[in-house]
């Protein structure tokens, strides 16, 4: 009797264990898009240590790279890279990374004009090519999404030939994977107005 509910227990538990063992969990990464190769599907963010919708906090170094599934079910849309990872009006500052030094750079500003609660589809912002960078003025003119916020500022004069990308929040996504570098998949939280930038 003894040997049979032995044997029954032995049935139930190898297929539940079975399951789990074949089903190797993965991790999740999720951050601000610096930089994306469409050529070779590489993605590269910084991450949100963070991760708290509406808050997050972009300051983990090295960047993380990944390669995007090649399977469409499994890849949400592309990314738009950008290398501002923050804008703190109170400070007076804009922190960007910087592809060049691999870090980040904190950028000292004066504010020029402010407009808060400013929706994507105002027409301050909507239609319009930003971020604006005007040499004569030295100023630079920029929309948060995630802030609501317009802003025009004055920049040192060193920072004006930074290319527009540097004003420029990259999409925010998120990455399932189990190996290092590879997505299974990948998600485009901006894209999906889950997250607004």
């Amino acid at each position: 009797m003894r040997k049979r509910s032995l044997f029954g227990a032995v049935l139930i538990l190898l297929p539940l264990s079975m399951l789990l063992g074949c089903g190797e969990l993965g991790q999740v990464d999720q951050g601000r898009v610096v930089a994306f190769d469409k050529e070779k599907r590489l993605v590269t963010l910084i991450q949100d240590k963070k991760a708290e919708p509406g808050n997050p906090d972009y300051n983990t170094l090295p960047p993380h790279s990944y390669v995007l599934p090649t399977d469409p079910m499994e890849t949400g849309p592309l990314p738009k890279a950008g290398l501002r990872m923050k804008l703190d009006l109170d400070k007076k500052i804009v922190t960007i990374f910087d592809p060049k030094v691999q870090g980040f750079i904190d950028i000292p500003i004066q504010v020029v004009e402010k407009k808060t609660g400013v929706a994507k589809d105002d027409p301050l912002v909507a239609g319009k090519n930003l971020p604006i960078i005007d040499k004569q003025t030295k100023t630079v003119t920029m929309y948060s999404a995630r802030q609501k916020l317009y802003v025009v500022v004055s920049v040192p004069e060193e920072h004006l030939d930074r290319p527009p990308e540097t004003w420029e929040s990259g999409d925010e996504v998120r990455i399932y994977y189990k190996e290092p570098g590879k997505a299974a998949r990948f998600m485009n939280i901006t894209r999906t107005d889950i997250f607004k930038k």
